[in-house]
Formats: C-alpha cells, structure tokens, sequence
C-alpha cells in the first residue's frame, strides 16, 4: 500500500468510527440550499476533525497540517464525500483564506490567524462582489483610507458566502488612486463583530440565506495582505485555490445525485424514455470527463494554486451540474411541482434545480471564466473595455 492509500485507508477508518458515534445523526446534513440545517452541531462536528488532527491536512506541520500531499488531500475529500459526512462549515478559512496567507501574509499574520482556522476557532467568509462589480472584479468600489496603522472600510458587498456565521471578512477594496483599476485594489482582514457594520441575509429560492449583503460604514481593519495595491494580484491566487483539490470530493457528491437520478427514473418509469435515457448516459459520460480536467489541474495545485486552466473544469462542473437541476426535473414530471409540505418544504430534487441555476453564476460566472481561457491560457487579446 502506498502512502497516499494509507493516508485514505486511515481517514476512512477514523470517519468510518466518528460518524458512528455522537455525529451520527449528522450524516447528509447541510450543503446547498441546506446550508442552516444542524449548524451549531457541524460547527462541533468540525471541530472535533481538528482535534484529531484532519482539518487544513495539506498545510505545512509548523502551521497546524500535515504536509499532506495534492493525492493525498483528493483522497481525504473524496472518502469524506463518500462518507455522507457533513458540509464543512470553515472550509472558506481552510480552503482560500489559508493559503493565501501562507502565500502572502506576514508572519505575524500567519501566526494570528491560521491556527484558529485550522482549530475551527474563527469562521470566514468572502467579500469580492459588489452590486456593481459581481464577476468584475475591476470595477470594485469599497473604499479602505488609511488611518494611522489601520484602514478604514466604506462599501457594500454582496452574495457573500457564509458572512451570517462569519467572525471574519477577506474582503477587495480600493486603496490606491492610480486610475488602473487593477492597480489600486488591496485585499483587507475586516472583523465583523464591529460597530459599522451590518450584514443582511439574502433570501434565496431554496427559501435559506446562505449569502448576505454586507454594509461597511467606518469599519476597520488593522491588516493588509500582501502589499496595498497588490489585492489583484492577491485575489486571483485566492480564485485559483478556489478550484483546487477540493473540486474531486464535490463530484463525488455529483455522482451520487446522478445514481440517485438514475435510480429514480427506473423507479418512475422515466427511463422508458430514450431522450431522458440519453441524457442521464450523457450526463455520466460529462462527468467522467469532468474528473480527468480536475485530475490534470493537480499539476498547478503541486506548483501552489491552480492556473487559469482550472477555469475549463469550472465551467464545465457549473454546467454539468445545472443541467442535471434541470434534467432532475425532467425525470420528476409533473410531481417535480409538489413540494413535501406547507408552505415551502422542498424535495431534494427541487433544491437540485433551483441551487444549481447559481453554479454557472458564482465564483465567477461561464462568461468570465471564458474570458480567462481566452486571454491567460489561449493568449488572445484582451476583451475591449469601456
């Protein structure tokens, strides 16, 4: 056996034993559209990892981690999908915020804040789009002015993951007064328990508030990573470790919501049907294809965060995964419009369909994914801006 089965072998058995104890009703629980069910209880559940020493495994031993290598992190996402263990609930710190700061924070900053991300200590969340700026990043407007050592924050954020239960906000602001927009953008550590500011929870269709809209009037924030007017530079490596080796664990879940489907549609009788037989092969063969373009992007997570070449498997896992919300539907007929209960209680299969609208919407939308290809992979010139 080698050392990346070990390391899987050795994650299975400790969730195989964890999740059948205490946390044993919290298998399936949250997620997409779910994202309120059972918090308080992940939040332990998480924590309860970190004690045993699997939270933030591919980050160097002196920060907290384990050196884990990319094979080894895509076995411990994948076991943990199959599993059925709960969604994570600090992965934003773990997954972005992390290892930016390993990439770019000082060392006083590493020292503050890593080691409560990897005990689950602190919760974070993400605030790059605005209301004027979603996927365009450019055309960020919070302002952040310099007041003796700290800075202070006026702006507005929106569908900003997770702000409902942060205690910290990574957020893009404007420091710099070049007229590059690219050029005066630096990326601050706001603390959110402060006065000036104000979170608002965005209802969704799912009917829950996984995103918020987030008001800074005066907040402040003693933090800068990486120079001022480096946050572009910043914010894409963040991007890039958005589509790292955690993208291998989210197929697992896609694939189980495909057997589910499949198994549902020879339950119904839907299947009898060769257009939705078609497209449930189709949607297996998206998939396979999809895991060879996120195995292929290891080679940039090895090298640190993946390249612009991760935007290839983003569109595709965004549209992949939007089509089957809709083929879902399909597979339903017509009780795909009955919801379990009053007023609001939705199937899995509706939750299905209306979450998966935003895939090809957030973390950046297929159009600017197809822009990145075009102008940081391909080489083609730049798309004309006004």
């Amino acid at each position: 056996m080698n050392a990346v089965e070990e390391f899987r072998a050795e994650f299975r058995d400790w969730l195989r034993s964890a999740l059948d104890g205490d946390f044993a009703e919290l298998r399936g629980r949250g997620g997409p559209g779910r994202e309120h069910e059972a918090f308080p209880e992940r939040l332990s559940w998480e924590r309860h990892m970190a004690r045993a020493g699997w939270t933030c495994v591919g980050w160097p031993a002196e920060h907290g981690g384990r050196d884990a290598t990319p094979a080894q992190q895509v076995a411990l996402h994948e076991e943990y999908a199959l599993a059925d263990a709960p969604a994570r609930v600090g992965h934003l710190g773990e997954q972005l915020l992390g290892p930016t700061l390993l990439a770019f924070g000082t060392s006083a900053q590493r020292a503050r804040f890593l080691k409560p991300i990897v005990a689950v200590e602190e919760l974070w969340c993400q605030g790059y789009s605005e209301p004027e700026a979603g996927s365009d990043l450019a055309g960020v407007r919070t302002r952040a002015e310099p007041d003796g050592d700290s800075w202070v924050v006026t702006g507005h954020k929106t569908w900003t993951s997770m702000a409902p239960q942060a205690d910290w906000c990574f957020l893009l602001a404007r420091t710099e007064a070049t007229g590059a927009p690219r050029e005066d953008l630096s990326c601050l550590l706001v603390p959110l328990d402060q006065p000036g500011v104000d979170v608002r929870p965005i209802r969704q269709l799912t009917g829950t508030s996984e995103f918020a809209e987030v008001y800074f009037d005066g907040a402040r924030s003693d933090h800068v990573v990486g120079a001022p007017g480096d946050g572009w530079r910043v914010a894409m490596t963040t991007l890039g470790f958005e589509r790292g080796v955690s993208t291998l664990g989210r197929l697992i879940g896609f694939r189980r919501e495909l057997e589910n489907l499949i198994d549902l549609a020879r339950h119904n009788g839907a299947a009898r049907d060769p257009l939705i037989r078609d497209r449930l092969a189709r949607a297996w063969a998206g998939l396979e294809a999809i895991r060879g373009t996120a195995l292929r992007t290891l080679d940039g997570v090895t090298a640190g965060a993946p390249g612009p070449e991760a935007s290839i498997g983003k569109i595709y896992q965004a549209t992949w995964h939007r089509d089957l919300g809709e083929l879902a539907m399909d597979v339903c007929g017509a009780a795909g419009t009955l919801t379990d209960g009053a007023p609001c209680d939705l199937t899995d299969w509706q939750r299905l369909f209306l979450f998966s609208r935003a895939d090809t919407l957030y973390a950046g939308s297929n159009e600017i994914q197809r822009n990145v290809i075009a102008e940081r992979v391909l080489g083609l010139p730049r798309e004309g801006r006004p």
